[in-house]
């Protein structure tokens, strides 16, 4: 059984801090949404790729 969501400590793009990302490992092969920092509230673009069981997940800026 395959958990609801994973979790992905990755570095904000913008202030540099360690945030907690959770992507949902049976979505689409591939999206993009924008979300927020906890830490600065800047808008951090996600990137995620599922392939199989792996799941790749990427914090870019939105302003880039």
């Amino acid at each position: 059984m395959q958990p609801f969501a994973d979790d992905a400590l990755l570095l904000c793009p913008y202030c540099g801090e360690e945030v907690e990302v959770s992507v949902d490992p049976g979505g689409p092969s591939s999206e993009t949404y924008v979300e927020d920092c906890p830490v600065c509230c800047r808008p951090w673009v996600v990137h995620v790729s599922r392939e199989e069981e792996d799941v790749s997940v990427y914090l870019g800026r939105e302003d880039d």
